[in-house]
């Protein structure tokens, strides 16, 4: 999907998926985990190695998050920790998907494509070649450095000319001699468009004429060599060429001292970029084009160094030729100072710029050219290069309207990762309260609710004593007595204060989690008034002891459950608790553990709900209201696309796992399946709407339903009742069957017609759901509306149909 990309002491191609090193058994712990009297011990000698000991333990994932998970599930049954377990599957199933989504953007075109697609356009052809009657437009540079033929044919023959084609070998005919040239453009051969006897064809023509090269080594050459060029590059930063970008100057027009002129072709530079397509058709418009062939000038191209600095001039060609973005050939003796980076760089105190704010600048210019290979070689340089030093300046740029929206979520994505290594560095603390909520209300966050919250409330701490510095005078900002140099005790803060900056926040953080249930940090946040809600195991008595357990997993008790985080540690040492549990044989119904498939749906009765009272591709107005310009709404040919593109995600193998889950949400597979797939087309995350409500938009059949039965609508609001269908008047019944049948009673377990019920199907109801409401649903999947008449014993039947 990217570009490949290489940078100064790196040849690897950065087309990879970036991979985030993971912090590799390096997890700490906060201090309360210490007991209080070996803090007191700090004149002893054996206190002192004791303390180092414990920081070498601190490190060790097994004995720190681990020991304080199995202290909590020991106590489990077989049946609850399982339970746990296969929560944690579930997530981890959703993580790959949403992986998959973060990483998902539109596809760059190779050169390959674009020559192909430059062959089909007829853009930019210098020479016409005639063949048996036949004419085709194409262009000198690319056929003479391609073929040893053309290259001898063309010499003697001026631009815009008719050149006839001849060939030794028989045979060859106007559509095999197409595919020849379409060859010689795209280094391939569709072999569905050949003919039996075109094979031996080509054969003979391989004998003749000898295979070519391949065509990146040829555009290597045409670039290094500067053969057939028609085109010059300047780069200026003169006052004159400041409103140039898009004109053709004369020579004198141009200060020779200060420019810097590189030699290309105006096909292969139309072909892989829309900037340039675009000047050189206006060009072509204007006349020109025509006036240069005549005068057999070369083209110049002449852009600003504020908008494009020369620095990069080979990197842009180098991309254009090749696709691969290589940062080692920036000039870095150039005397160019109109970059906007550097003077940025400059005032802030910084020698030189970094690998990372160099791509940057030229992601920035591969946007502005509209050259998707170049922007995106640049977005896989930055994320192979996230790191916690530079973590801060990525996220402030990628978030600003010229940045990466791609890079920005791998730079989120690093950060839930690395969370445990990050909240130990000042970085941190300049986290903004938008990046720190986006970080922490994720589900794969990788740390312990305990270091969540200390993190959270130092973060507070820190921003309170920011807000009570601004509000110093400045008499004192310079003086011992400020506070920057002073500082703030912990306890002169004003709770309240602190509070309110942390109120967003805070919520976030799943505080029935915390463990141990026994520590400083939790208490003290209590009694500062900072978590408005105890955990639940602190409000319980003796009589609810499964409350905590209902917090972790889904019992009985739903309206306490809090999914917990998808915590690597916690992972691994419940997989271990439950091995243990099955060696030593501890439940002895181990082997008959009935998974409960829980739902979203809420257990409600008025939320039962009668399929048959959907009708497909209605006309009615449409669930999203889509104000104009904010949401794109994508042409019929691009939704049937997309729509096959979810059909292949549905039938992966990756989405066929995660859905035979016990406790996974189908809802959310499935929005994670159109996440991805609206950013493979480009297109903001709000379209996501509409690929959901496709019908209301597009209802010539562009879904095609497999099964008769229309499909259950997915409701914007769960909470809003579903109208029922009245039972119809007696006056209207038909009469059907016979008097004397038996009405059959159908097995609850068992169904007439009974649909293939997925484990995260939304019409799996929890076991929470009154029992009046598991009733309607069950007797809605049989559909006993057989009609019948009722025989009362009076001899006598009495037309009439029982409704259930």
């Amino acid at each position: 999907m990217g570009a490949n990309s290489s940078y100064m002491d790196s040849s690897g191609a950065s087309g990879k998926s970036p991979q985030f090193p993971r912090l590799g058994h390096q997890y700490t712990v906060s201090e309360t985990d210490i007991s209080v009297k070996e803090k007191r011990k700090k004149a002893s000698k054996f206190a002192t190695l004791r303390k180092k000991l414990i920081r070498s333990r601190r490190h060790s994932r097994s004995l720190d998050y681990g020991r304080a998970l199995r202290d909590m599930i020991s106590s489990w049954s077989f049946r609850d920790v399982n339970c746990l377990i296969q929560e944690y599957e579930a997530l981890a199933a959703l993580k790959e998907l949403a992986l998959a989504a973060n990483l998902a953007r539109p596809p760059a075109n190779s050169f390959r494509q674009d020559l192909s697609h430059l062959f089909d356009s007829k853009l930019c052809t210098d020479v016409d070649l005639v063949y048996r009657g036949a004419c085709f437009p194409a262009h000198r540079a690319l056929l003479s450095a391609r073929s040893p033929y053309f290259r001898n044919l063309l010499r003697y023959h001026p631009f815009g000319s008719q050149v006839p084609v001849k060939l030794k070998t028989v045979g060859v005919d106007v559509s095999l001699f197409a595919i020849l040239l379409r060859y010689l453009y795209t280094d391939s051969i569709n072999l569905e468009e050949l003919r039996k006897d075109h094979r031996e064809i080509l054969r003979k023509l391989a004998e003749e004429f000898g295979l070519p090269n391949q065509l990146e080594f040829d555009l290597r050459t045409l670039l290094e060599s500067g053969d057939y060029c028609d085109a010059l590059l300047v780069f200026s930063c003169d006052s004159e060429c400041s409103d140039s970008l898009s004109h053709d100057l004369p020579p004198e027009g141009v200060c020779k001292a200060k420019s810097l002129e590189l030699p290309c072709h105006k096909c292969v530079l139309a072909a892989r970029s829309q900037f340039f397509r675009n000047l050189l058709l206006r060009r072509a418009r204007s006349g020109e084009e025509l006036t240069e062939r005549t005068l057999q000038t070369t083209s110049l191209i002449v852009l600003d160094e504020s908008v494009i600095p020369r620095k990069y001039a080979r990197v842009l060609l180098n991309a254009i030729y090749q696709d691969s973005v290589d940062l080692s050939l920036i000039l870095r003796g150039s005397a160019s100072m109109c970059s906007l980076s550097e003077a940025q760089a400059i005032v802030a105190g910084k020698g030189q710029m970094t690998l990372v704010d160099e791509a940057m600048e030229v992601y920035q210019i591969g946007q502005f050219l509209d050259f998707p290979i170049l922007s995106q070689g640049c977005e896989d340089i930055i994320t192979e290069h996230i790191s916690v030093d530079n973590i801060l300046s990525i996220l402030n740029w990628s978030s600003e309207p010229h940045g990466s929206e791609w890079v920005h979520r791998q730079a989120i994505q690093f950060m839930r990762e690395e969370f445990l290594q990050i909240i130990q560095s000042p970085t941190f603390y300049e986290l903004t309260k938008e990046q720190l909520i986006d970080i922490v209300c994720s589900d794969f966050l990788q740390a312990g609710e305990l270091d969540i919250l200390s993190a959270v409330l130092k973060w507070g701490e820190h921003h309170l004593v920011k807000k009570i510095e601004e509000r110093e005078p400045n008499i004192l900002s310079h003086t011992a007595h400020s506070i920057s140099k002073k500082g703030v005790k912990k306890r002169d803060l004003n709770d309240n204060e602190l509070r309110d900056i942390l109120c967003d926040i805070i919520s976030l953080v799943r505080i029935d989690h915390v463990i141990p249930y026994n520590n400083e940090i939790l208490n003290s946040a209590i009694k500062r008034g900072l978590i408005s809600s105890p955990p639940l195991h602190m409000m319980g008595d003796e009589t609810c002891q499964s409350l905590p357990v209902s917090t972790w997993i889904r019992t009985k008790c739903h309206g306490t459950f809090t999914r917990p985080r998808l915590f690597t540690p916690y992972f691994e040492e419940s997989k271990a608790v439950l091995e243990e549990q099955m060696s030593q044989d501890q439940d002895q119904d181990s082997g008959r553990v009935r998974t409960i498939q829980m739902s979203s749906i809420p257990d409600t009765l008025y939320m039962v709900e009668d399929r048959q009272s959907y009708i497909p591709f209605s006309s009615g107005s449409s669930t999203v209201d889509i104000v104009a310009g904010t949401i794109p709404v994508p042409d019929q040919t691009t939704m049937k696309m997309m729509i096959k593109r979810e059909k292949e995600f549905q039938e992966s193998k990756l989405t066929i796992r995660a859905l035979s889950l016990p406790y996974c949400d189908r809802r959310v597979v499935n929005y994670q399946i159109q996440l991805r797939i609206v950013r493979e087309f480009g297109l903001p995350d709000s379209t996501i709407e509409i690929l959901q409500n496709s019908h209301f938009y597009h209802s010539n059949n562009v879904r095609h339903h497999h099964h008769p039965q229309p499909p259950t609508p997915v409701r914007t609001n769960p909470l809003l009742p579903i109208k029922r269908r009245q039972s119809p008047p007696l006056s209207r019944r038909s009469r059907h069957g016979s008097p004397t049948k038996p009405i059959q009673m159908v097995s609850p377990t068992r169904s007439l017609k009974q649909p293939d019920i997925n484990p995260c199907h939304e019409s799996v109801l929890s076991e929470t759901m009154p029992d009046i409401a598991m009733a309607t649903a069950s007797v809605s999947q049989v559909h006993l509306q057989d009609e019948f008449e009722l025989d009362i014993g009076d001899g006598t039947s009495h037309p009439g149909t029982m409704y259930i």
